[in-house]
């Protein structure tokens, strides 16, 4: 990140300009003036009035989407043209690095220095991925009789709703945008009301970059109201949704009662990290469990939530977890020197709060934190929190927090570690801790996960995909795989 200190961020973020409007058919749209506030967590205030779409703004996004499909050029043009225009995106995004990520860590509390480093690299990457990818995918041409043809190629899909949360508001929009738009389709996009600034100014900076009318229309709203809206809509082909499973289980009956339109979830998780004796690193394999679980606030899907260690290294492992979360500094977003910044709001501080005091009265141990700090602030802010003596039954070892809560359980060999961490309804991700190649292989053949990390956490880059098992849905994002989600396969078969 650029050498800007403190102040220098809090006198900016004075004079930031932010968006209000949708962005619809490539302009700036009030909707019907209704408006809701975006109200920072790092002190309480509003940040902006954001206009709230209701069923008339959806469905003139759609329209919007819809005609730029059926007529516009964009499904039409060369791959490579669409290409070149997610580069130019990439581009500007580049150009705005630093207003971007301060418009990020004002709307949901991430710490500038994240923001700068992590989400605008993530999403500039994104679109830079996709767009060199655009022009490099073939079709198919199977052996047939020698009097006959096939052709088996993939057609863009038509019209993407993508349904997105707040605490990867750019990443996760541009997982899905960037190869919905590169396979040819059009998009509305619905963030978060808690992060939509970032996402409108997405759709402001894809207009610029020449991007047609109605390629890709950004609304604000909620997800009772806006999100019922795009899922239930006709016109919409596909829907692509980041979020709980509560909300997944919603789009689903959503095509059901509507076109049958296609549903790609990203759900929730509940990411088992498991620390075997033989860990390569065991000092190592503590630290990053204690980044894995404090890193954005633990407002991660794949954050490493259970911690489960042998018995035999259990006190020595938790002891250095605990330590980094009791040195971890907490505060201001905006402060370079933040490590830990706010949670996204009060009502979700609360929740968190609730679920740590579920853990108190179950049983479990509360070894540090658990507590609001910095109330004077206005700000949502919570100590790195740490529970040992965690029941494999309890409430915080099967339902997902989404904060800085760290349960630690313990087994007492490799089979006892792989049925815990099978057992909850989650399957999005998992750590693996040890030094014998074969383990490795086995348990992460056994892990019912979608992405499985040796000796590592959070580790990976656009080539591999992204996504889960069981009620951690069924998408994937990044690398060319996503591009299945936004494409039809079609075959045709001429007669010589």
């Amino acid at each position: 990140m650029p050498a800007v200190t403190h102040d220098e961020w809090l006198r900016r973020a004075k004079t930031l300009e932010v968006p209000g409007a949708h962005h619809i058919d490539g302009a700036d749209e009030a909707g019907s003036g209704s408006t809701f506030p975006v109200v920072s967590p790092r002190d309480g205030r509003v940040v902006a009035e954001v206009a709230d779409a209701g069923p008339a703004e959806v469905n003139a996004a759609v329209a919007a989407a819809r005609r730029a499909f059926d007529s516009g050029p964009w499904p039409r043009l060369a791959p490579a043209e669409r290409g070149r225009a997610l580069l130019r995106i990439a581009e500007l995004l580049e150009d705005r690095r630093e207003s971007l990520a301060l418009t990020v860590s004002l709307e949901m509390g991430k710490p500038i220095t994240d923001a700068y480093d992590i989400e605008l690299r993530a999403v500039i990457s994104t679109f830079r991925w996709y767009g060199q990818l655009a022009d490099k995918l073939t079709d198919e041409s199977p052996h047939t009789p020698s009097d006959a043809l096939a052709l088996v190629t993939r057609e863009p899909a038509g019209v993407v709703g993508a349904v997105v949360p707040w605490n990867f508001p750019l990443t996760l929009a541009g997982w899905k945008v960037a190869p919905a738009l590169a396979a040819g389709c059009t998009v509305v996009l619905k963030p978060s009301e808690n992060s939509p600034l970032s996402a409108l100014l997405l759709g402001r900076i894809a207009t610029e970059a020449g991007l047609p009318p109605g390629v890709l229309n950004v609304v604000g709203g909620d997800g009772p109201v806006a999100g019922r809206a795009l899922g239930l809509h006709p016109d919409v082909d596909v829907l692509a949704f980041t979020g709980s499973t509560a909300v997944g289980r919603h789009f689903l009956r959503y095509a059901a009662d509507s076109n049958l339109k296609r549903v790609w979830l990203e759900l929730g998780g509940k990411s088992p990290n498991i620390i075997l004796p033989d860990a390569p690193d065991l000092q190592k394999a503590a630290a990053t469990a204690a980044w894995g679980i404090f890193f954005n606030q633990g407002e991660m899907c794949t954050a490493p939530s259970r911690l489960l260690v042998h018995s035999s290294i259990a006190e020595r492992v938790t002891e250095a977890v605990v330590r980094r979360a009791r040195e971890l500094r907490v505060g201001d977003p905006l402060d370079p020197a933040t490590e830990m910044g706010a949670l996204v709001g009060e009502s979700h501080l609360e929740r968190v709060l609730d679920h740590i005091r579920h853990g108190v009265d179950e049983g479990a141990r509360l070894r540090t934190g658990g507590s609001r700090v910095l109330p004077d602030t206005g700000g949502s802010f919570l100590q790195p929190t740490v529970f040992d003596q965690v029941g494999p039954g309890a409430r915080l070892a099967r339902e997902e927090i989404f904060g800085p809560v760290l349960s630690v359980l313990t087994f007492d060999d490799v089979h006892e570690a792989v049925r815990l961490a099978n057992g909850t309804e989650y399957g999005l991700a998992a750590g693996l801790w040890t030094s014998d190649l074969s383990t490795a292989h086995q348990v992460s053949r056994s892990l019912r996960a979608g992405t499985v990390w040796v000796n590592c956490y959070e580790e990976g880059d656009l080539t591999v995909p992204f996504g889960g098992m069981k009620q951690s849905g069924n998408g994937r994002d990044k690398s060319a795989h996503a591009l299945e989600k936004y494409t039809e396969l079609k075959t045709t078969w001429m007669q010589l």
